[in-house]
């Protein structure tokens, strides 16, 4: 199973698109983009200063238009996934909005994201006609991971990115910065960011406004392949709930932690990180063993990008499944909603539910119960249950993989 991982701010470089410009189509599609997010996207990629692109509002179009103008040039995955703004980048791979509505609505998040960080046009520092205070982040290297989390609550900051093991990044004002490095946790090294602001925090709420007033005038389908999602690392299989929480997740941490949970749990077996790919590779080394890794850079890579395609995107996922027209391998079922999980049908008629054994179409494996009732989890095919994953009594969230079933053909 194959996933593409589309890398989030902070991975671009100066000169990162310059060899990928002899290619014809990239070279169209990146002019026909620059016209959409209201900037030259070529000469920022080529010429473009260090400092220059690493303004929000330029660097969130050219990461998005770059992830996708490679993207074109592989094939199909079986899965999408993004970190941050990269989630706009995956959810046009997964066919829920268009690559052009996804460069515009990245232009949007990153112009309002730039202007949430820079109180009232000051910067550097509060506004003295009372603007909000100047805001930043802070990357907390090792460290117990509970120690970490308490000692950034305490000082009223956000774990704005969970990225990996060892590896969270603190948000908020530059005051609670400066208060958490003067007491920081126990083994633990702190690196500030050179960063405008402080993303994924609850400082960055004008920018949802703004980003969900342009998505209500976005036309959304339902998620083609597998699509991951950063606030909790659920698979999403609405359109709808997919829109939802891109706006939200500006002001909300990202758990890219929970996203390569997610990969080993639906058997992800091979990623390619787009361009400008190193970061989320970087990352898996440690979290996805024996999942090969590809960090997309320079064109020669092409070749071996289509080769891993080739040796391990299914196209039988559970969610093109439908339109191939051929049984998936394996599905996974997910959570109907948030919750409680509890196995087995509850009043409802008995079923097997051990690995290895068979389940009708219909056929009620389990129930998320909260606070409202309780919802079915359901097998929607004859199979056999492959495997659980999660158990009696887990805490699940809406999206969230509960179960392998392989398909079953009728004799």
């Amino acid at each position: 199973m194959l996933i593409f991982a589309s890398p989030g701010q902070g991975a671009q470089t100066p000169g990162f698109l310059s060899p990928w410009l002899d290619i014809p189509v990239i070279a169209d599609q990146l002019g026909a983009w620059s016209e959409i997010a209201g900037r030259d996207l070529i000469r920022l990629g080529t010429t473009g200063s260090a400092e220059e692109i690493t303004d929000t509002a330029v660097a969130q179009p050219l990461l998005v238009a770059a992830a996708l103008a490679v993207a074109g040039l592989l094939g199909e995955p079986d899965a999408a996934a993004g970190h941050s703004v990269g989630e706009l980048a995956a959810g046009a791979i997964a066919g829920v909005l268009s690559p052009a509505d996804a460069i515009r609505l990245t232009r949007v998040r990153g112009e309002a994201m730039a202007a949430a960080c820079n109180p009232r046009g000051v910067a550097g520092g509060s506004s003295p006609l009372g603007g909000p205070e100047p805001t930043g982040m802070t990357a907390v290297l090792g460290g117990d991971e509970a120690a970490v989390l308490a000692a950034i609550a305490e000082t009223g900051l956000t774990p704005a990115n969970v990225n990996a093991a060892g590896q969270i990044v603190a948000g908020g004002t530059l005051e609670q910065l400066a208060e958490f490095a003067a007491n920081p946790p126990a083994g633990a090294r702190l690196r500030p960011l050179r960063v405008a602001g402080a993303f994924h925090t609850k400082h960055m709420a004008p920018a949802v406004e703004a980003l969900e007033r342009a998505a209500a005038q976005t036309m959304v389908k339902d998620p083609a392949i597998t699509l991951l999602s950063n606030a909790d690392g659920a698979v999403v299989t609405s359109g709808a709930n997919w829109v939802e929480r891109i706006v939200n997740q500006v002001a909300n941490p990202v758990r890219w932690d929970k996203c390569m949970e997610t990969m080993s749990d639906i058997g992800v077996t091979a990623m390619i990180e787009l361009l400008p790919g190193g970061t989320l590779t970087g990352m898996a080394k440690r979290a996805l063993p024996g999942v090969e890794l590809l960090a997309l850079k320079t064109p020669d890579q092409l070749a071996t990008a289509r080769e891993l395609v080739g040796a391990h995107a299914t196209a039988t996922n559970g969610y093109q499944a439908a339109s191939v027209g051929h049984l998936a391998e394996w599905k996974i079922v997910v959570a109907p909603g948030g919750g409680t999980f509890r196995s087995g049908a509850g009043e409802a008629a008995a079923v097997a539910t051990s690995a290895g054994e068979t389940v009708p179409a219909g056929a009620v494996l389990g129930r998320v119960v909260a606070r409202g009732g309780e919802r079915p989890v359901t097998a929607e095919f004859d199979a056999v249950l492959v495997e659980w994953l999660v158990e009696d009594g887990d805490p699940v969230s809406e999206g969230q993989p509960l179960v392998r079933l392989e398909p079953k053909e009728n004799p």
